[in-house]
């Protein structure tokens, strides 16, 4: 088990999870890979840290109902289901800061806001 400042979280390989390209998944408080050598990926498992802090921020339960509503109402928007998830404000902070390591560090609380309008 390893730690995102408070935050307690463990790696586990669940190849059977994941659709098409997808390699990463953060269910709070698992991050789940695809491949056990991506537990390596240090931007990958960045990545995956940022939403956990994401989903510990909103309480969990309501980031995921937040997710799913942002995801719907985009995928209405782009009349297209991976573009909708690509813009999600979630993954759009995930996205811009996973190669910084020092991120969660300097990561201000509710970050992700500033993602909703661009």
């Amino acid at each position: 088990m390893s730690r995102i400042g408070f935050i307690a979280f463990m790696i586990l390989v669940f190849r059977h999870l994941f659709y098409k390209n997808y390699v990463g998944l953060s269910l709070w408080p698992f991050i789940f890979l695809k491949d056990n050598a991506l537990k390596n990926d240090a931007v990958l498992i960045n990545h995956e840290k940022i939403h956990l802090k994401q989903q510990q921020e909103l309480l969990i339960l309501p980031f995921y109902l937040f997710y799913l509503a942002e995801w719907l109402f985009r995928t209405v928007w782009y009349l297209n289901s991976y573009r909708a998830y690509q813009n999600i404000s979630f993954e759009r902070e995930a996205y811009v800061n996973e190669s910084n390591p020092d991120y969660l560090g300097e990561r201000k609380t509710f970050s992700f806001i500033k993602y909703l309008c661009r």
